[in-house]
């Protein structure tokens, strides 16, 4: 029968595998004797390829370029040696396919872009000064009367020419005047204190004071509201206070030694808000109480006196007060600084969705001092980066105040799902919400060891703990690799929020490294790739801020342990560290002491690192130094290889793979066995690894689309002039003896994969004639076209076969 009129697949008698097929003799008389059952003379191919007998057909063979290793004189004469190709189908954290999908690692990376370690200062001085534990007041004494302060006339007259009311400010302004009282509730700085001044500017004409925020609402007397006035009182905690913070340092002791009085905690209820309402109506007043988000004002909101303060649209709170501050220049000034603050580099600088009003304010002096001359493009874009600088500063600055548990777990809660959140930007809010309970048992360990912290079951609601991170909630989409499920995903309101939140805890308090250090290693050892990927990607950053600390807190103790899954975190942060040039020869150093170690873990967490190009700086580099440690191992050392295919692997994946193909060609010019064995296990990890499993650091985009493929079918789609490279290689692995049979059985999961996607199939079709250059070729996949056919259990369609057919039979005539 001619390779012309071969028969089409399914036509064989007997195409399975059955039998003694695999371990039997299956040498070249058996194939010609069957040859025209099964599509030509596949058996004689196989017979040479995949029999016991592997020897006596090889003479005739594609030469070896691994320098002749595969050659017997006869069959059966030297037992099999154990071959590292029966576990390339292993990924390197013990399961198949490679370590997770590409979407977690590329939203993890962008989230890291803009971040730098150089921190911007903003000191602000408020007449506190925290040390330690310790709370001091620059007061002249610590007086228990309650205290009454009017606003100024000028803030008020100043107020109204910029306030830009918020929605809702005439419902707010109707229940004001029915019940006297109201509270706000919102973010500090959202414009919940503007609006709180002018409703009660409105309302009293100017008249309004500010009450002690010292004391609580039940504490409030007569005496201390003003006939006919306007008061306003901002709750200093969420929902406790002390005596002793009333009256005393937040921590310390008394004169005596002895540790300050302190009476329970008062929770803010409506019989408290009745209370105040009746005191004010007997004065003919008003009085506001301003709740910062959170489980307090969950709670009042859905009583009788809360509503929510939303921040007014910054645009307009921009132009009032640039209107003000402009009000003396040109015309044409007001709209000049309105496109400087439309101006993209000013709005990267900024890194914030939506400014809030008081950042809106800050924003219009920048851009009217600007217009001015007075501040430079570089020191207006400094301005602005700066912002969310101020934003990390004031959630956390003084955070674990009075010091111990459990008044200081509210905010410690609050601060350790900001950091969560740094970290898990994007991903699910059930992961960010875990870690941050992981982290703020942590945190509240260290703070206070004598006392385990628990879990609040049912605190702030899901709704409303984002907004205490300038964060929201939204569907998406969580990518597994082969599949995508939707999510309820949380992420900051600004992309520099990530980067400003942990340089702030890393370069601004020491003693919280070793609470997040410890908290990232744990989530390192989460073999879920959405949780080990984004904190080892974090890790690395923090190792570029500080690698003499991070190396040896971070990265150090998890190459050293058992686990795949940690050696592997600790490649990601390895290479993610030195994505700073300045960080790269300390990376490359260690990777030097570990490729020549003992401990055959770091030898392949070495190799592993080396897969990310970002250690060497670039592909070449890279393949030197996986050549480099391969070199001088044995041929079958699994524990050297399997890394570095997978690393070859992800560099053939990395958008360079041209120079990855003709470094694989040299290697099996080379004539050493493990360097073949490298290349075959490479190319047979392209033809059954999705490329979403070989993510790398760096962004290829073209590669996005075909994130569910294989490998090779999206470099096929991608890059179709490496095509005859790609082929000759893949011919090279299948004519081999100790990787044939292995190889044949990747592409044959190919095949399957392809015969369910129209695109794939395509290119599919247009590589096989390139594999099909001689008869051996084309009966080999002819018989595992049969094969596939006539699989009992997953039969592949017989249309896509015959396709596949037709593009072998085509081989034929090139």
């Amino acid at each position: 029968m001619s390779d012309d009129d071969g028969a089409s697949p399914g036509d064989a008698q007997d195409s399975g595998r059955g039998g003694d097929d695999r371990g039997g003799d299956r040498g070249g008389d058996r194939g010609a004797d069957r040859g025209g059952e099964r599509g030509g003379d596949r058996g004689a191919d196989r017979g040479s390829d995949r029999g016991a007998d592997r020897g006596a057909g090889r003479g005739d063979r594609e030469g070896d370029r691994a320098g002749g290793s595969d050659r017997g004189d006869g069959a059966g004469e030297q037992p099999r040696e154990p071959s590292v190709f029966e576990s390339v189908d292993r990924g390197p954290l013990g399961g198949e396919g490679g370590a997770g999908g590409a979407a977690t690692a590329r939203r993890a990376v962008r989230t890291w872009a803009s971040a730098a370690g150089d921190r911007h200062t903003n000191i602000q001085g408020d007449g506190t000064v925290f040390e330690g534990n310790q709370f001091f007041s620059y007061s002249a004494e610590q007086s228990a009367r309650f205290v009454r302060g009017p606003v100024p006339p000028e803030t008020l007259e100043h107020l109204g020419r910029v306030y830009c009311e918020t929605a809702g400010y005439s419902v707010m302004r109707r229940r004001l005047r029915e019940h006297r009282v109201l509270v706000l509730c919102g973010e500090p700085g959202s414009g919940r204190k503007a609006t709180a001044l002018a409703l009660l500017d409105e309302l009293t004409g100017g008249k309004v004071f500010r009450l002690d925020p010292r004391h609580g609402v039940d504490e409030i007397t007569e005496e201390a509201l003003q006939e006919g006035g306007g008061h306003l009182m901002e709750l200093l905690a969420e929902d406790f206070r002390t005596e002793s913070e009333s009256r005393h340092s937040l921590s310390g002791s008394r004169g005596d030694g002895s540790a300050p009085a302190r009476r329970p905690a008062t929770r803010l209820s409506e019989l408290h808000l009745d209370r105040f309402g009746e005191l004010l109506r007997g004065r003919n007043a008003y009085g506001i109480v301003l709740v910062e988000n959170g489980e307090l004002a969950d709670r009042m909101l859905r009583g009788l006196y809360g509503m929510y303060c939303p921040p007014p649209p910054s645009g307009e709170v921009l132009r009032r007060h640039l209107f003000v501050l402009l009000r003396t220049e040109p015309a044409e000034a007001l709209d000049a600084a309105r496109s400087l603050a439309a101006r993209p580099d000013v709005v990267a600088a900024l890194g914030l969705e939506e400014l809030r009003p008081r950042e809106a304010a800050r924003l219009a002096d920048h851009l009217a001092r600007h217009w001015r001359g007075e501040v430079t493009d570089e020191q207006l874009l400094a301005d602005c980066a700066s912002f969310v600088t101020s934003q990390a500063r004031e959630w956390f600055a003084g955070g674990d105040r009075p010091g111990a548990l459990p008044e200081a777990l509210p905010v410690l809660n609050a601060g350790a799902f900001r950091i969560a959140v740094a970290v898990f930007d994007g991903s699910a809010y059930s992961l960010a919400a875990e870690a941050a309970e992981l982290l703020a048992w942590e945190l509240a360990v260290t703070l206070d060891p004598e006392h385990a912290p628990g879990r609040r079951l049912f605190g702030t609601h899901a709704e409303h703990r984002p907004m205490r991170a300038r964060a929201v909630l939204e569907d998406g989409e969580l990518d597994l690799g082969p599949a995508k499920v939707p999510m309820r995903a949380v992420r900051f309101q600004g992309e520099a929020l990530a980067g400003a939140v942990l340089g702030e805890i890393w370069h601004g308090y020491h003693n919280v490294r070793g609470p997040v250090a410890r908290w990232l290693r744990a989530l390192c050892d989460d073999p879920r790739a959405e949780v080990w990927v984004r904190a080892s990607i974090a890790a690395g950053v923090l190792c570029s801020w500080d690698w003499i600390h991070g190396f040896r807190e971070l990265i150090a103790p998890l190459a050293v342990t058992d686990a795949p899954v940690a050696r592997l975190a600790a490649a990601t942060a390895l290479a993610e560290s030195a994505r700073d040039p300045r960080i790269r020869p300390a990376v490359a150093a260690v990777l030097k002491d570990w490729a020549v170690s003992e401990d055959s873990g770091l030898v392949g967490t070495a190799l592993l690192t080396h897969g990310y190009v970002l250690a060497a700086g670039d592909v070449p580099g890279s393949l030197d130094a996986l050549a480099r440690v391969v070199r001088v191992h044995e041929a079958s050392d699994g524990d050297v290889l399997g890394p570095a295919a997978f690393s070859a692997a992800r560099l053939l994946a990395s958008g360079e793979p041209e120079p990855v193909l003709r470094r694989f060609d040299q290697w099996l010019d080379d004539g050493r066995l493990n360097l073949a064995n490298l290349v075959h296990l490479a190319v047979i990890r392209a033809l059954n690894t999705r490329t979403t499993h070989l993510w790398g650091l760096r962004d290829v985009p073209e590669l996005e689309p075909h994130a569910a493929r294989p490998l090779l079918v999206a470099l096929l789609a991608t890059r179709p002039a490496i095509t005859p490279d790609l082929a000759r290689l893949l011919r090279h692995t299948l004519a081999t003896a100790r990787s044939g049979e292995v190889a044949l059985e990747a592409l044959g999961s190919m095949l399957r994969r392809a015969a369910k996607d129209e695109e794939a199939l395509g290119h599919v079709c247009r590589f096989l004639p390139l594999l099909a250059v001689e008869r051996r070729d084309r009966d080999r996949l002819r018989g595992l076209l049969n094969e596939l056919v006539r699989d009992r259990d997953r039969p592949l369609d017989r249309g896509a076969a015959r396709r596949m057919w037709d593009a072998v039979t085509e081989g034929a005539n090139r």
